[in-house]
């Protein structure tokens, strides 16, 4: 196994990928570098002398700038490099890209659930939904008692009356607790947040359009929602952003105000009768054969490390190009790690609007973050630093691998639904779990996670596939990884052949197989307010 990797000709700096101690080492076959100092795994090696103010390389892109003169073979940190990106233009060119080949996948199919308007779901949820913080105790409540009493949890005080509600008698509620109810519905998720009210009305607004999205997901059957009533995010505002945004979408919804109502108590058993009614009817919908063309899959990087641009994002890239090519949709998003890459994604939009769009969102954001007394340049966190990741650019470059090289098709604002097959570009922070809340409230219904540190997240409502780039993590956090893309690293695999692997896991996944998150019930959800988020 070699111990330093050039990834783009042009580079010139190379990535050790193990920890190196003074001494030659080779490199793209015939090559070999003098390394003159310590470096240590995942972290980058001049290739060349570079003084003070010289451009480091990366991936083919300027990803940093020397701010102490370094000797080839010297190790590249925090201490000599700076962020450092490329100018953008819309240039008139024709972009050109080799599809993959999908004749290995042309005529597979997932077990997904049909919806009227012609979506299909992985996963058949039945959704809380609070329009203002003041309904998350009676969420709570709420779920305390149907997690029991439909077998997904534990008993309160409402558990009689909910089982009454299922036609059983009090004498049968003790020895149905463990048993599954509803063998068609995969379970009922709540939405706790801290929105609806106080803010901005933008804030509301923003808020409304992300829960849209969720209620009309292809993974959800239903939705509850819960109104307290004096706030700005009222249930008619609701209503008509949900007509504006899914107009063809056929989906029960159940609405309740508190204050319209006489008591708390009767509002909870509102909510738990109307909801069992609601989930009798959900219940008879099951699993059926669809095409990998319904497939409409997030991609995600978290905890990077020095590896994933080498290893898991290129693979989930190639699985995106092979999902476009296919006739599906993934999302890329994330902006603030698209930062010095903008370039290739302008020269990949298939129109100039697209790029415009792209390249106007991309500033706003930019400039918001700078007016904060921040910018895309603070975005490496320190494990990303401590594991070779120290400048944005880096960062981005690696990060952007995830979309492959297909064309751009649509970029969306955050709250915007997918509209286009192929590769869809969606404004997001980098902050892991506002990112794939925003991708799953676009209509994700399988997101793929990268990560090289490990990280837990998972989607209330979409199944998050965790993805290490490295083995060691893969062994090491068994419990939370469901795919290893590090034998990329070990030579044991190659990218196409990883991605295609990924393939098979998304197909599994979206027949039902309960992903590593959805074991651990962990059900992340953050929306993002517009602010300064990296």
């Amino acid at each position: 196994m070699s111990k330093l990797l050039q990834i783009h000709p042009n580079d010139n700096c190379l990535v050790a990928l193990s920890d190196l101690k003074p001494g030659s080492y080779g490199f793209n076959g015939d090559s070999a570098l003098n390394v003159v100092e310590f470096v240590p795994e995942k972290h980058k090696v001049a290739l060349t002398d570079l003084p003070i103010g010289s451009t480091v390389t990366q991936y083919g892109v300027s990803v940093g700038r020397t701010t102490k003169d370094v000797k080839k073979g010297g190790w590249l940190n925090t201490e000599n490099l700076e962020h450092l990106a490329d100018h953008t233009e819309i240039r008139e060119i024709e972009y050109n890209w080799q599809k993959p080949d999908i004749s290995r996948f042309e005529s597979r199919t997932f077990m997904g659930y049909h919806r009227a308007n012609g979506k299909v779901g992985t996963a058949n949820y039945w959704l809380f939904v609070p329009l203002v913080f003041c309904e998350n105790r009676n969420l709570r409540i709420i779920q305390e008692t149907l997690d029991k009493v439909l077998g997904y949890k534990k008993e309160n005080e409402y558990s009689t009356y909910a089982s009454q509600c299922l036609g059983k008698s009090i004498n049968t509620v003790e020895s149905s607790l463990n048993q599954q109810v509803f063998q068609n519905i995969d379970g009922i998720r709540f939405l706790y947040h801290d929105g609806g009210c106080g803010g901005t009305r933008q804030d509301s607004e923003t808020l409304l359009r992300l829960l849209a999205g969720y209620v009309h997901h292809p993974n959800v059957a239903g939705a509850t929602v819960l109104s307290l009533g004096c706030q700005h995010a009222q249930i008619d505002w609701f209503k008509e952003v949900q007509k504006e945004l899914y107009p063809n979408s056929e989906k029960l919804v159940i609405y309740l105000e508190q204050q319209k109502i006489k008591s708390e108590e009767q509002l909870i058993k509102t909510a738990i009768s109307e909801t069992i009614e609601g989930l009798k009817e959900a219940d008879k919908t099951e699993r059926q054969p669809a095409p990998l063309t319904k497939l409409v899959v997030g991609l995600e990087c978290g905890a990077s490390d020095g590896f994933s641009g080498i290893s898991a994002n290129p693979a989930v890239g190639h699985a995106s190009d092979m999902l476009t090519t296919l006739g599906g949709s993934t999302i890329l998003s994330e902006f603030p790690e698209l930062n010095g890459v903008e370039q290739n994604i302008v020269d990949r939009c298939e129109s100039r609007t697209t790029a415009e769009k792209f390249l106007t969102i991309q500033e706003a954001y930019h400039q918001r973050a700078k007016a904060a007394g921040s910018g895309f340049d603070m975005n490496p966190s320190p494990g990303n630093i401590k594991d070779g990741l120290i400048t944005d650019a880096i960062k981005s470059a690696g990060a952007a691998k995830k979309g492959g090289e297909a064309p751009v098709a649509d970029v969306l604002d955050y709250t915007e639904p997918v509209t286009k097959l192929g590769l869809n570009l969606l404004c997001t922070p980098g902050n892991d779990v506002e990112s794939t809340t925003g991708m799953a409230g676009s209509g994700a219904n399988i997101i793929l996670f990268t990560t090289g540190l490990g990280t837990p997240t998972g989607n209330p409502i979409t199944p998050v596939i965790k993805i290490s780039s490295n083995t060691k993590l893969f062994q090491t956090m068994p419990d939370i990884i469901d795919f290893n893309a590090g034998e990329i690293i070990s030579g044991k695999k190659t990218i196409p052949q990883v991605g295609e692997e990924i393939i098979e896991e998304i197909i599994t996944v979206a027949s039902g197989k309960k992903t590593k998150a959805m074991q651990l019930d962990q059900n992340d959800f953050i929306p993002w307010k517009r602010g300064v988020s990296l």
